[in-house]
């Protein structure tokens, strides 16, 4: 009787040994052959791969990227009440930003103080100056900027990206998430899930600030009782009840995505210390990402984790900054003063020594850098205090690298940095646009799912052309 792929991987020792020794012996071709760029899906690929840093909390575009002077002039005055819209239900008056704004680069791009080794790299970068969302709730609008939709449930772009482009390579994960060392975001894990995709296409979390970065990969120093014995018996056991399941399930999603995790945690055991061991870096580059410094060292270590993760062959690589919560992110209500500039201070140099990094290595060309958040701040002070109130209306992100024209900025929000006035751009646009670059015709990728034929953009997006190069 001819026995398939799956069943020969358990008969061969059972459990991860089994899938161990299948994978040390040979995959099959069409796993063990990565599809390379693979010329995307619908046209030729820009960008081979992503890397995407997320600022969780609403990072203030009018103290960041976004000068405001008649904020400067109408500093203290009250706004209208009808033209209120915050979820606080208490404003004060406009409000300055408390940073000073100077222009850099040849494109003359305006730049907060906050920023002052990013502001040296603006000719590199794509900015978008009239992000808008359809909320200004955290987590309805940390999911929409992830997974395009409002609700939970819905496959996140990391994981589209997984599904319609598959792996680059066999020994990591296609789709990996470095949280913020002080916790999850918003929402959990359910900004990199799969939703009703596969489930082996959802994000992988490695905490890459930790000193176990993958829990439970390796046994602990504590498992003194886990010997070659012991886990024998243990694979012998899984073995015995995967075969029974095996028999009796057949097309289980749920056993396929486990049998596929398997596959990969055997795999990691042999490729995750080499790729996680920083000190393999030269001093040079440690200091370049801010290694060398208390306040940069945990985003700076995971920025440089992001390159060496795509450098071998991930294809797409979230990097968060600011957990979940009422502070330390840049969820800044009390006072934009004092609780703005420590996250701007963790995120600037390492995402400027990502860019400069990335060029000097030749990867720039074919690797994306997004940045992004869920959304703005109110141009008004909230509750007459020092901080900003979450504001949907207009935000910033940019892009930099395969595929983008550097040093252009694209729309505009009002004077006052209330509202997206020219050319407003939503999520969509964003997620079409990085599709674009990847190769991908983003009303093409689709999924049939309840009767419906889904896809990351929902029923809308346009790719941003003025930004493609």
């Amino acid at each position: 009787m001819r026995m398939t792929r799956r069943e020969l991987l358990w008969s061969s020792g059972g459990g991860l040994g089994g899938v161990a020794l299948a994978w040390l012996c040979g995959q099959d071709s069409a796993q063990a052959a990565g599809p390379g760029l693979n010329g995307g899906l619908h046209h030729r690929a820009r960008a081979r791969r992503v890397i995407q840093l997320f600022m969780n909390g609403g990072a203030s575009p009018q103290d960041t990227f976004d000068y405001k002077p008649e904020l400067v002039r109408r500093h203290g005055q009250k706004p209208d009440a009808a033209s209120v819209d915050t979820p606080g239900g208490n404003w004060g008056a406009f409000m300055k930003s408390p940073f000073e704004f100077k222009q850099h680069g040849q494109c003359g791009k305006w730049v907060s103080s906050v920023y002052p080794h990013f502001a040296r790299r603006v000719d590199d970068v794509a900015f978008l100056m009239s992000m808008t969302s359809r909320t200004n709730t955290h987590g309805p609008a940390s999911f929409l900027m992830n997974t395009g939709f409002i609700l939970p449930g819905f496959p996140s772009m990391g994981a589209w990206i997984s599904y319609g482009l598959g792996t680059l390579q066999r020994d990591l994960p296609t789709f990996v998430v470095l949280p913020d060392g002080k916790g999850l975001p918003y929402n959990q894990t359910g900004n990199f899930t799969s939703g009703f995709l596969p489930m082996s296409h959802q994000g992988t979390v490695i905490y890459g600030g930790a000193a176990n970065p993958i829990p439970d990969l390796f046994p602990g120093a504590k498992a003194s009782f886990i010997t070659p014995e012991s886990t024998g018996d243990g694979l012998k056991l899984l073995e015995s009840m995967n075969r029974r399941h095996l028999e009796s399930v057949q097309g289980d999603p749920l056993l396929e995505a486990r049998i596929a995790s398997y596959e990969m945690a055997a795999r990691m055991q042999v490729s995750a210390p080499e790729v996680l061991d920083l000190s393999r870096e030269t001093a040079a580059t440690r200091k370049l990402y801010g290694l060398d410094r208390p306040e940069t060292e945990d985003f700076g270590k995971r920025c440089l984790l992001a390159r060496r993760l795509v450098e071998r062959g991930v294809r797409f690589v979230q990097v968060w900054s600011g957990p979940g919560g009422a502070s330390q992110n840049w969820d800044n209500h009390s006072s934009i003063e004092k609780e703005l500039p420590p996250m701007a201070v963790s995120t600037d140099a390492p995402m400027a020594g990502l860019l400069e990094d990335l060029k000097s290595r030749g990867l720039f060309e074919d690797t994306l850098v997004v940045w992004s958040t869920e959304f703005g701040r109110t141009p008004y002070s909230q509750g007459g205090q020092g901080g900003r109130d979450h504001n949907g209306g207009t935000f910033n992100a940019w892009l930099a690298g395969a595929g983008v024209r550097g040093g252009v900025s694209h729309g505009a929000s009002d004077d006052l940095g209330w509202k997206a006035e020219v050319d407003p751009t939503y999520c969509y646009d964003l997620h079409a646009t990085i599709l674009h670059l990847m190769g991908v015709d983003h009303t093409r990728l689709t999924y049939r799912h309840n009767g419906i034929g889904r896809r990351l953009t929902d029923v809308h997006g346009h790719v941003i052309r003025p930004v493609l190069a």
